[in-house]
Protein backbone atom coordinates (compact mmCIF):
# COMPACT_ATOMS: atom_id res chain seq x y z
CA UNK A 1 0.00 0.00 0.00
CA UNK A 2 1.41 3.38 -1.01
CA UNK A 3 1.16 6.00 1.74
CA UNK A 4 2.46 9.51 2.26
CA UNK A 5 3.55 8.92 5.86
CA UNK A 6 4.11 5.84 8.00
CA UNK A 7 4.56 5.80 11.77
CA UNK A 8 6.21 2.55 12.80
CA UNK A 9 7.23 0.77 15.98
CA UNK A 10 4.99 2.69 18.37
CA UNK A 11 2.26 1.74 20.83
CA UNK A 12 -1.18 2.80 19.74
CA UNK A 13 -3.30 4.45 22.43
CA UNK A 14 -6.28 4.83 20.14
CA UNK A 15 -8.28 7.34 22.18
CA UNK A 16 -11.19 5.04 23.05
CA UNK A 17 -9.79 4.01 26.43
CA UNK A 18 -8.89 0.53 25.17
CA UNK A 19 -5.52 -0.93 26.20
CA UNK A 20 -2.49 0.15 24.22
CA UNK A 21 -1.26 -2.19 21.48
CA UNK A 22 1.64 -2.38 19.06
CA UNK A 23 0.86 -1.35 15.48
CA UNK A 24 2.00 0.85 12.63
CA UNK A 25 -0.01 3.67 11.08
CA UNK A 26 -0.21 4.70 7.44
CA UNK A 27 -1.49 8.10 6.30
CA UNK A 28 -2.57 9.04 2.79
CA UNK A 29 -3.69 12.61 2.18
CA UNK A 30 -5.48 13.78 5.29
CA UNK A 31 -6.74 10.36 6.40
CA UNK A 32 -5.50 7.33 8.29
CA UNK A 33 -5.57 4.57 5.70
CA UNK A 34 -3.86 1.75 7.59
CA UNK A 35 -3.47 0.52 11.16
CA UNK A 36 -1.55 -2.74 11.24
CA UNK A 37 1.92 -3.82 10.18
CA UNK A 38 4.42 -1.76 8.24
CA UNK A 39 5.14 -4.70 5.91
CA UNK A 40 2.11 -3.60 3.91
CA UNK A 41 3.25 0.01 3.56
CA UNK A 42 5.34 1.78 0.92
CA UNK A 43 5.85 5.20 2.48
CA UNK A 44 7.29 8.44 1.14
CA UNK A 45 8.33 9.27 4.73
CA UNK A 46 8.63 6.99 7.75
CA UNK A 47 8.72 8.08 11.38
CA UNK A 48 10.23 5.60 13.79
CA UNK A 49 8.20 5.67 16.99
CA UNK A 50 9.93 2.98 19.05
CA UNK A 51 9.25 3.55 22.75
CA UNK A 52 6.65 6.16 21.86
CA UNK A 53 2.88 6.40 22.10
CA UNK A 54 0.88 7.17 18.97
CA UNK A 55 -2.49 8.68 19.78
CA UNK A 56 -5.13 11.03 18.36
CA UNK A 57 -4.52 14.77 18.44
CA UNK A 58 -5.67 16.48 21.60
CA UNK A 59 -8.83 18.60 21.60
CA UNK A 60 -8.83 21.69 23.81
CA UNK A 61 -12.45 22.03 24.92
CA UNK A 62 -12.00 25.53 26.34
CA UNK A 63 -9.72 27.85 24.42
CA UNK A 64 -9.22 31.61 24.22
CA UNK A 65 -7.34 31.68 20.92
CA UNK A 66 -10.09 33.78 19.33
CA UNK A 67 -7.64 36.41 18.08
CA UNK A 68 -4.16 35.02 18.64
CA UNK A 69 -4.79 32.06 16.30
CA UNK A 70 -5.26 34.72 13.62
CA UNK A 71 -2.39 36.95 14.69
CA UNK A 72 -0.01 34.03 15.30
CA UNK A 73 -1.30 31.21 13.07
CA UNK A 74 1.45 28.82 14.12
CA UNK A 75 -0.56 28.39 17.35
CA UNK A 76 2.65 27.31 19.07
CA UNK A 77 1.34 27.36 22.65
CA UNK A 78 -1.19 24.66 21.78
CA UNK A 79 0.37 22.88 18.83
CA UNK A 80 3.67 22.18 20.61
CA UNK A 81 1.81 20.25 23.32
CA UNK A 82 -0.14 18.14 20.83
CA UNK A 83 -3.38 20.10 20.52
CA UNK A 84 -4.76 19.65 17.01
CA UNK A 85 -8.22 21.20 17.58
CA UNK A 86 -9.38 23.92 19.94
CA UNK A 87 -12.84 25.23 20.72
CA UNK A 88 -13.13 29.02 20.84
CA UNK A 89 -16.08 31.34 21.49
CA UNK A 90 -16.06 30.50 25.19
CA UNK A 91 -17.67 32.22 28.20
CA UNK A 92 -20.21 33.98 26.00
CA UNK A 93 -17.61 36.47 24.70
CA UNK A 94 -15.96 36.43 21.29
CA UNK A 95 -15.83 38.29 17.98
CA UNK A 96 -18.68 36.81 15.93
CA UNK A 97 -21.44 37.36 15.24
CA UNK A 98 -21.00 41.12 15.62
CA UNK A 99 -22.39 44.40 14.39
CA UNK A 100 -20.22 47.44 13.73
CA UNK A 101 -21.19 48.78 17.15
CA UNK A 102 -20.75 45.57 19.14
CA UNK A 103 -17.40 44.76 17.53
CA UNK A 104 -16.00 48.02 18.88
CA UNK A 105 -17.28 47.10 22.33
CA UNK A 106 -15.81 43.59 22.33
CA UNK A 107 -12.43 44.78 21.02
CA UNK A 108 -12.17 47.15 23.99
CA UNK A 109 -13.75 45.02 26.69
CA UNK A 110 -11.85 41.84 25.86
CA UNK A 111 -8.36 43.32 25.57
CA UNK A 112 -7.44 41.79 28.93
CA UNK A 113 -8.70 38.40 27.74
CA UNK A 114 -7.56 38.16 24.12
CA UNK A 115 -5.52 41.28 23.44
CA UNK A 116 -6.07 43.48 20.39
CA UNK A 117 -3.30 42.42 18.01
CA UNK A 118 -2.22 44.57 15.10
CA UNK A 119 -2.61 43.50 11.50
CA UNK A 120 -6.10 41.98 11.59
CA UNK A 121 -8.54 43.16 8.93
CA UNK A 122 -11.60 43.02 11.21
CA UNK A 123 -13.68 42.67 8.05
CA UNK A 124 -15.95 39.86 9.24
CA UNK A 125 -19.32 40.15 10.93
CA UNK A 126 -20.99 36.73 10.71
CA UNK A 127 -19.89 33.43 12.26
CA UNK A 128 -19.19 32.02 8.81
CA UNK A 129 -17.03 34.98 7.80
CA UNK A 130 -15.12 34.75 11.07
CA UNK A 131 -14.47 31.02 10.80
CA UNK A 132 -13.25 31.49 7.23
CA UNK A 133 -10.40 33.57 8.66
CA UNK A 134 -8.94 30.39 10.18
CA UNK A 135 -9.52 27.87 7.40
CA UNK A 136 -6.21 26.62 5.96
CA UNK A 137 -4.49 29.60 7.58
CA UNK A 138 -3.64 28.15 11.01
CA UNK A 139 -1.56 25.21 12.15
CA UNK A 140 -4.45 23.55 13.98
CA UNK A 141 -8.20 23.14 13.61
CA UNK A 142 -10.65 25.64 15.06
CA UNK A 143 -14.20 24.90 16.24
CA UNK A 144 -16.51 27.51 17.69
CA UNK A 145 -19.37 28.00 20.12
CA UNK A 146 -21.90 30.77 19.53
CA UNK A 147 -21.23 33.34 22.28
CA UNK A 148 -24.32 34.50 24.16
CA UNK A 149 -22.88 37.95 24.89
CA UNK A 150 -22.42 38.67 21.19
CA UNK A 151 -25.95 37.57 20.41
CA UNK A 152 -27.38 39.70 23.20
CA UNK A 153 -25.28 42.72 22.22
CA UNK A 154 -26.44 42.47 18.60
CA UNK A 155 -30.02 43.07 19.76
CA UNK A 156 -29.87 44.81 23.16
CA UNK A 157 -26.42 46.35 23.16
CA UNK A 158 -25.10 46.52 26.72
CA UNK A 159 -28.44 47.15 28.38
CA UNK A 160 -29.07 45.47 31.72
CA UNK A 161 -32.68 44.38 31.26
CA UNK A 162 -34.92 41.53 30.19
CA UNK A 163 -35.57 41.38 26.43
CA UNK A 164 -39.08 41.87 25.13
CA UNK A 165 -40.68 38.96 23.31
CA UNK A 166 -39.81 40.48 19.93
CA UNK A 167 -36.23 41.14 21.05
CA UNK A 168 -35.83 37.57 22.24
CA UNK A 169 -37.16 36.40 18.87
CA UNK A 170 -34.49 38.50 17.16
CA UNK A 171 -31.82 37.01 19.44
CA UNK A 172 -33.05 33.55 18.48
CA UNK A 173 -32.72 34.47 14.81
CA UNK A 174 -29.14 35.65 15.30
CA UNK A 175 -28.33 32.43 17.18
CA UNK A 176 -30.07 30.27 14.58
CA UNK A 177 -27.89 31.81 11.89
CA UNK A 178 -24.72 31.21 13.94
CA UNK A 179 -25.69 27.57 14.46
CA UNK A 180 -26.54 27.19 10.77
CA UNK A 181 -23.10 28.57 9.93
CA UNK A 182 -21.33 25.90 11.95
CA UNK A 183 -21.30 26.74 15.67
CA UNK A 184 -21.32 23.61 17.83
CA UNK A 185 -23.35 25.06 20.68
CA UNK A 186 -23.98 28.09 22.85
CA UNK A 187 -21.61 29.46 25.47
CA UNK A 188 -22.37 32.03 28.10
CA UNK A 189 -20.51 33.82 30.85
CA UNK A 190 -22.97 34.48 33.63
CA UNK A 191 -20.44 36.47 35.69
CA UNK A 192 -19.57 38.64 32.67
CA UNK A 193 -21.66 41.39 31.12
CA UNK A 194 -23.76 41.38 29.03
CA UNK A 195 -24.35 37.65 29.58
CA UNK A 196 -24.94 38.19 33.29
CA UNK A 197 -28.04 40.30 32.56
CA UNK A 198 -29.89 37.24 31.25
CA UNK A 199 -32.44 35.31 33.26
CA UNK A 200 -33.45 31.67 33.03
CA UNK A 201 -36.29 32.26 30.56
CA UNK A 202 -33.98 34.00 28.08
CA UNK A 203 -31.44 31.20 28.30
CA UNK A 204 -34.04 28.46 27.96
CA UNK A 205 -35.40 30.13 24.84
CA UNK A 206 -31.96 30.39 23.28
CA UNK A 207 -31.02 26.85 24.26
CA UNK A 208 -34.13 25.54 22.51
CA UNK A 209 -32.69 26.96 19.29
CA UNK A 210 -29.41 25.18 19.97
CA UNK A 211 -31.23 21.92 20.72
CA UNK A 212 -32.95 22.09 17.33
CA UNK A 213 -29.48 22.10 15.74
CA UNK A 214 -28.19 19.22 17.88
CA UNK A 215 -25.81 21.45 19.82
CA UNK A 216 -24.94 21.77 23.50
CA UNK A 217 -24.86 24.46 26.20
CA UNK A 218 -21.48 25.42 27.72
CA UNK A 219 -22.10 27.88 30.57
CA UNK A 220 -19.56 29.74 32.59
CA UNK A 221 -21.91 29.51 35.54
CA UNK A 222 -23.23 32.42 37.57
CA UNK A 223 -21.11 31.45 40.55
CA UNK A 224 -18.18 29.15 41.41
CA UNK A 225 -17.89 30.37 44.99
CA UNK A 226 -20.40 31.19 47.70
CA UNK A 227 -23.49 30.32 45.62
CA UNK A 228 -22.14 27.52 43.45
CA UNK A 229 -24.86 25.05 44.45
CA UNK A 230 -27.56 27.41 43.15
CA UNK A 231 -25.54 28.07 39.99
CA UNK A 232 -25.35 24.34 39.23
CA UNK A 233 -29.09 23.98 39.75
CA UNK A 234 -29.74 26.90 37.39
CA UNK A 235 -27.86 25.42 34.44
CA UNK A 236 -29.33 21.96 35.04
CA UNK A 237 -32.81 23.51 34.97
CA UNK A 238 -32.05 25.39 31.75
CA UNK A 239 -30.82 22.30 29.92
CA UNK A 240 -33.57 20.07 31.29
CA UNK A 241 -36.25 22.45 30.11
CA UNK A 242 -34.60 23.08 26.74
CA UNK A 243 -33.76 19.38 26.27
CA UNK A 244 -30.15 19.72 25.25
CA UNK A 245 -26.80 18.48 26.67
CA UNK A 246 -24.99 20.42 29.37
CA UNK A 247 -21.22 20.87 29.27
CA UNK A 248 -19.86 22.29 32.53
CA UNK A 249 -16.85 24.25 31.43
CA UNK A 250 -13.77 24.96 33.63
CA UNK A 251 -15.59 23.11 36.40
CA UNK A 252 -13.74 23.87 39.62
CA UNK A 253 -15.12 24.24 43.12
CA UNK A 254 -12.94 27.01 44.47
CA UNK A 255 -12.46 29.50 47.33
CA UNK A 256 -12.87 28.47 50.97
CA UNK A 257 -16.57 27.97 50.29
CA UNK A 258 -15.83 25.13 47.86
CA UNK A 259 -13.29 23.17 49.86
CA UNK A 260 -14.20 19.49 50.13
CA UNK A 261 -17.41 19.77 48.13
CA UNK A 262 -16.43 17.87 44.98
CA UNK A 263 -18.30 14.71 46.00
CA UNK A 264 -21.50 16.74 46.39
CA UNK A 265 -21.25 18.10 42.85
CA UNK A 266 -20.29 14.74 41.36
CA UNK A 267 -23.36 13.21 43.01
CA UNK A 268 -25.58 16.00 41.65
CA UNK A 269 -24.20 15.53 38.15
CA UNK A 270 -24.81 11.80 38.33
CA UNK A 271 -28.37 12.34 39.52
CA UNK A 272 -29.00 14.65 36.57
CA UNK A 273 -27.70 11.96 34.25
CA UNK A 274 -29.98 9.38 35.81
CA UNK A 275 -32.87 11.77 35.19
CA UNK A 276 -31.98 11.83 31.49
CA UNK A 277 -29.74 14.88 31.12
CA UNK A 278 -26.48 14.43 29.24
CA UNK A 279 -23.76 16.13 31.30
CA UNK A 280 -20.06 16.49 30.50
CA UNK A 281 -17.39 18.70 32.06
CA UNK A 282 -13.88 20.03 31.53
CA UNK A 283 -11.18 21.69 33.61
CA UNK A 284 -7.55 22.75 33.56
CA UNK A 285 -5.07 20.94 35.87
CA UNK A 286 -4.00 23.96 37.93
CA UNK A 287 -5.23 25.62 41.11
CA UNK A 288 -5.02 29.24 39.95
CA UNK A 289 -7.80 30.81 37.89
CA UNK A 290 -7.11 33.49 35.30
CA UNK A 291 -9.26 36.25 33.84
CA UNK A 292 -9.37 39.88 32.78
CA UNK A 293 -9.33 42.05 35.87
CA UNK A 294 -12.43 44.05 34.94
CA UNK A 295 -14.37 40.80 35.13
CA UNK A 296 -14.08 40.93 38.94
CA UNK A 297 -16.22 44.07 39.13
CA UNK A 298 -19.96 43.95 39.89
CA UNK A 299 -21.89 43.22 36.73
CA UNK A 300 -24.07 46.32 37.08
CA UNK A 301 -20.97 48.48 36.72
CA UNK A 302 -20.48 47.29 33.12
CA UNK A 303 -23.95 48.31 31.89
CA UNK A 304 -23.69 50.62 28.88
CA UNK A 305 -20.21 49.56 27.84
CA UNK A 306 -16.57 50.46 28.58
CA UNK A 307 -16.99 54.25 28.59
CA UNK A 308 -19.80 54.05 31.12
CA UNK A 309 -17.72 51.67 33.23
CA UNK A 310 -14.72 54.01 33.30
CA UNK A 311 -17.02 56.89 34.21
CA UNK A 312 -18.38 54.90 37.15
CA UNK A 313 -14.84 54.14 38.32
CA UNK A 314 -14.10 57.88 38.27
CA UNK A 315 -17.18 58.78 40.31
CA UNK A 316 -16.40 58.66 44.06
CA UNK A 317 -19.89 57.65 45.17
CA UNK A 318 -20.28 54.88 42.57
CA UNK A 319 -16.74 53.68 43.16
CA UNK A 320 -17.54 53.48 46.87
CA UNK A 321 -20.46 51.18 46.11
CA UNK A 322 -18.17 49.01 43.98
CA UNK A 323 -15.63 48.91 46.80
CA UNK A 324 -18.29 47.76 49.29
CA UNK A 325 -19.30 44.88 47.01
CA UNK A 326 -15.74 43.80 46.32
CA UNK A 327 -14.46 43.99 49.90
CA UNK A 328 -17.52 43.33 52.06
CA UNK A 329 -20.37 41.48 50.38
CA UNK A 330 -18.45 39.93 47.50
CA UNK A 331 -19.38 41.07 43.99
CA UNK A 332 -20.96 38.70 41.50
CA UNK A 333 -17.80 39.13 39.42
CA UNK A 334 -15.85 37.90 42.48
CA UNK A 335 -18.20 34.90 42.90
CA UNK A 336 -19.89 36.38 45.97
CA UNK A 337 -16.66 36.19 47.97
CA UNK A 338 -14.83 39.27 49.36
CA UNK A 339 -11.78 39.97 47.22
CA UNK A 340 -8.68 38.19 48.56
CA UNK A 341 -6.20 40.90 47.55
CA UNK A 342 -3.20 38.80 48.52
CA UNK A 343 -4.33 36.03 46.12
CA UNK A 344 -5.01 38.21 43.07
CA UNK A 345 -1.83 38.43 41.00
CA UNK A 346 -1.31 40.95 38.19
CA UNK A 347 -0.29 39.16 34.95
CA UNK A 348 -0.64 41.82 32.26
CA UNK A 349 -1.44 45.45 31.49
CA UNK A 350 -1.70 45.33 27.70
CA UNK A 351 1.72 47.01 27.41
CA UNK A 352 5.13 47.07 29.05
CA UNK A 353 4.10 49.89 31.37
CA UNK A 354 4.75 49.14 35.03
CA UNK A 355 6.50 45.89 34.14
CA UNK A 356 7.90 45.83 37.67
CA UNK A 357 4.38 45.17 38.99
CA UNK A 358 3.80 42.00 36.97
CA UNK A 359 3.73 38.94 39.19
CA UNK A 360 2.82 40.91 42.31
CA UNK A 361 -0.40 40.52 44.26
CA UNK A 362 -2.74 43.45 44.71
CA UNK A 363 -1.64 43.49 48.34
CA UNK A 364 2.02 43.67 47.27
CA UNK A 365 1.22 46.51 44.87
CA UNK A 366 -0.66 48.24 47.70
CA UNK A 367 2.38 47.99 49.95
CA UNK A 368 4.64 49.32 47.19
CA UNK A 369 2.41 52.25 46.21
CA UNK A 370 1.28 53.11 49.71
CA UNK A 371 -2.39 52.97 48.75
CA UNK A 372 -5.21 50.55 49.71
CA UNK A 373 -5.46 47.44 47.50
CA UNK A 374 -8.83 48.51 46.11
CA UNK A 375 -7.44 51.86 45.00
CA UNK A 376 -4.54 50.09 43.28
CA UNK A 377 -7.02 47.74 41.61
CA UNK A 378 -9.00 50.67 40.18
CA UNK A 379 -5.81 52.51 39.16
CA UNK A 380 -4.58 49.49 37.19
CA UNK A 381 -7.90 49.16 35.36
CA UNK A 382 -7.85 52.83 34.39
CA UNK A 383 -4.13 52.96 33.55
CA UNK A 384 -4.45 49.93 31.26
CA UNK A 385 -7.75 51.07 29.68
CA UNK A 386 -9.30 47.83 31.05
CA UNK A 387 -6.57 45.60 29.56
CA UNK A 388 -5.27 44.36 32.94
CA UNK A 389 -5.33 40.60 33.54
CA UNK A 390 -4.76 38.53 36.65
CA UNK A 391 -4.40 35.16 38.36
CA UNK A 392 -6.45 34.11 41.38
CA UNK A 393 -5.03 31.37 43.59
CA UNK A 394 -8.32 29.91 44.79
CA UNK A 395 -8.40 26.19 43.83
CA UNK A 396 -8.26 22.89 45.72
CA UNK A 397 -6.23 19.91 44.52
CA UNK A 398 -8.56 17.33 46.05
CA UNK A 399 -11.55 18.79 44.20
CA UNK A 400 -9.68 18.84 40.88
CA UNK A 401 -8.62 15.21 41.22
CA UNK A 402 -12.14 14.13 42.11
CA UNK A 403 -13.67 15.86 39.11
CA UNK A 404 -11.12 14.48 36.64
CA UNK A 405 -12.11 10.94 37.60
CA UNK A 406 -15.64 11.50 36.30
CA UNK A 407 -16.06 9.34 33.17
CA UNK A 408 -17.13 12.33 31.06
CA UNK A 409 -14.49 14.75 32.29
CA UNK A 410 -12.41 16.33 29.51
CA UNK A 411 -9.37 18.58 29.24
CA UNK A 412 -9.73 22.29 28.58
CA UNK A 413 -6.89 24.74 29.01
CA UNK A 414 -8.89 27.97 29.42
CA UNK A 415 -5.53 29.53 28.70
CA UNK A 416 -5.04 33.22 27.96
CA UNK A 417 -2.32 33.88 25.39
CA UNK A 418 -1.85 37.56 26.21
CA UNK A 419 -0.38 39.43 29.13
CA UNK A 420 3.18 40.01 30.28
CA UNK A 421 3.18 36.84 32.38
CA UNK A 422 0.03 34.81 31.64
CA UNK A 423 -1.15 31.59 33.24
CA UNK A 424 1.02 28.58 32.28
CA UNK A 425 -2.06 26.48 31.46
CA UNK A 426 -2.10 27.72 27.85
CA UNK A 427 1.33 26.12 27.33
CA UNK A 428 1.18 23.16 29.70
CA UNK A 429 -2.29 21.71 30.24
CA UNK A 430 -2.11 18.57 28.09
CA UNK A 431 1.44 17.55 28.90
CA UNK A 432 0.68 18.19 32.58
CA UNK A 433 -2.24 15.76 32.52
CA UNK A 434 -0.02 13.11 30.95
CA UNK A 435 2.98 13.71 33.21
CA UNK A 436 1.49 14.48 36.60
CA UNK A 437 -1.94 12.89 36.71
CA UNK A 438 -1.30 9.79 34.59
CA UNK A 439 2.39 8.90 34.97
CA UNK A 440 3.32 10.32 38.38
CA UNK A 441 0.16 10.25 40.50
CA UNK A 442 -1.75 7.50 38.70
CA UNK A 443 -5.04 9.37 39.15
CA UNK A 444 -5.78 8.41 35.53
CA UNK A 445 -4.51 5.53 33.45
CA UNK A 446 -2.62 6.57 30.34
CA UNK A 447 -5.39 5.21 28.14
CA UNK A 448 -8.15 7.03 30.01
CA UNK A 449 -6.15 10.24 30.18
CA UNK A 450 -5.78 10.18 26.40
CA UNK A 451 -9.50 9.36 26.00
CA UNK A 452 -10.43 12.44 28.02
CA UNK A 453 -8.35 14.57 25.64
CA UNK A 454 -9.43 12.95 22.36
CA UNK A 455 -12.47 10.75 21.75
CA UNK A 456 -14.53 12.11 24.66
CA UNK A 457 -14.36 15.73 23.44
CA UNK A 458 -14.79 14.56 19.83
CA UNK A 459 -18.01 12.82 20.90
CA UNK A 460 -19.23 15.94 22.70
CA UNK A 461 -18.62 17.97 19.54
CA UNK A 462 -20.06 15.31 17.24
CA UNK A 463 -16.82 14.92 15.26
CA UNK A 464 -17.41 11.39 14.02
CA UNK A 465 -14.10 11.03 12.16
CA UNK A 466 -11.70 12.57 14.68
CA UNK A 467 -10.64 11.65 18.19
CA UNK A 468 -9.48 8.07 17.62
CA UNK A 469 -6.77 6.27 15.68
CA UNK A 470 -8.81 4.24 13.20
CA UNK A 471 -8.74 3.61 9.49
CA UNK A 472 -10.77 6.22 7.65
CA UNK A 473 -10.45 8.87 10.34
CA UNK A 474 -8.82 12.24 9.79
CA UNK A 475 -5.12 12.05 10.57
CA UNK A 476 -4.81 14.31 13.60
CA UNK A 477 -2.07 12.47 15.49
CA UNK A 478 0.40 13.03 18.31
CA UNK A 479 3.55 10.99 18.97
CA UNK A 480 4.95 11.35 22.49
CA UNK A 481 7.28 9.60 24.92
CA UNK A 482 5.20 8.50 27.94
CA UNK A 483 8.33 8.34 30.11
CA UNK A 484 9.61 11.85 29.40
CA UNK A 485 6.59 13.93 28.41
CA UNK A 486 6.59 16.88 30.79
CA UNK A 487 5.13 20.35 31.08
CA UNK A 488 7.80 23.01 31.63
CA UNK A 489 5.58 26.10 31.86
CA UNK A 490 5.51 27.68 35.32
CA UNK A 491 3.83 30.72 36.84
CA UNK A 492 7.16 32.57 36.73
CA UNK A 493 8.02 31.38 33.19
CA UNK A 494 4.72 30.42 31.55
CA UNK A 495 5.62 30.60 27.87
CA UNK A 496 7.63 27.38 27.86
CA UNK A 497 6.85 24.44 25.59
CA UNK A 498 6.67 20.86 26.91
CA UNK A 499 9.21 18.11 26.50
CA UNK A 500 8.74 14.63 25.12
CA UNK A 501 6.35 15.37 22.22
CA UNK A 502 8.42 15.13 19.03
CA UNK A 503 5.70 14.84 16.36
CA UNK A 504 2.29 16.43 15.79
CA UNK A 505 0.22 15.82 12.66
CA UNK A 506 -2.83 17.88 11.65
CA UNK A 507 -5.02 16.77 8.76
CA UNK A 508 -2.23 14.48 7.58
CA UNK A 509 0.53 17.11 7.61
CA UNK A 510 3.40 17.40 10.05
CA UNK A 511 3.16 20.66 11.97
CA UNK A 512 5.80 19.56 14.50
CA UNK A 513 8.64 17.43 13.16
CA UNK A 514 11.27 16.03 15.51
CA UNK A 515 10.43 18.70 18.08
CA UNK A 516 10.40 21.69 15.71
CA UNK A 517 7.48 23.54 14.10
CA UNK A 518 7.33 23.04 10.34
CA UNK A 519 5.42 26.20 9.47
CA UNK A 520 2.65 24.20 7.81
CA UNK A 521 -0.88 25.63 8.06
CA UNK A 522 -3.22 22.68 7.42
CA UNK A 523 -5.79 23.63 10.08
CA UNK A 524 -9.45 23.67 9.13
CA UNK A 525 -12.42 25.62 10.42
CA UNK A 526 -14.53 22.76 11.69
CA UNK A 527 -18.27 23.25 11.46
CA UNK A 528 -21.07 21.33 13.08
CA UNK A 529 -23.46 18.85 11.52
CA UNK A 530 -24.01 19.32 7.76
CA UNK A 531 -21.60 22.25 7.67
CA UNK A 532 -18.85 20.09 9.15
CA UNK A 533 -19.61 17.27 6.72
CA UNK A 534 -19.35 19.71 3.81
CA UNK A 535 -16.05 21.04 5.11
CA UNK A 536 -14.61 17.57 5.54
CA UNK A 537 -15.70 16.54 2.05
CA UNK A 538 -13.88 19.52 0.65
CA UNK A 539 -10.78 18.74 2.71
CA UNK A 540 -10.52 15.31 1.09
CA UNK A 541 -9.69 16.98 -2.19
CA UNK A 542 -6.27 18.02 -0.97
Amino acid sequence: MNVDLAITGGRIVDGTGSPAYAADVGIRGNRICHVGTADELNARRTIGAEGMVVCPGFIDMHSHSDLMALAEPGCLAKMMQGVTTEVIGQDGLSYAPVTDESLAFFRTTLRGLNGDPEGLAWDWRSTNEYLDQFDRRSAINIAMLAPHGNIRAAVLGMEDRTPTRSELDRMKQVLDQAMSEGAFGLSTGLTYSPCSYAGVEELVGLCQVVAAHGGYFAPHMRNYGAQMEAAVEEVIEICTRAELPLHLTHFHSSFDTGRGKADNYVARIERARQEGLEVTLDAYPYLAASTFMAGLLPNWSHAGGPERLLARLADPETCGAIRHELEVTGSDGMQGVPAPWDSIILTGLGSDDAEDLIGLSLQDISDRRGKPPFDCFIDLLVESDLAASCLLFIGHEENLQRFMQDPWFMAGSDGLLVGNRPHPRAWGTFSRYLAQYARELGILTLEDCVRKMTSAPAARLGLVDRGSVAEGNVADIVVFDPDTVQDTATYDHPKSHPEGIPFVIVNGQLVKDNGEPTGARPGRALKSESQNSKSETNSNDE
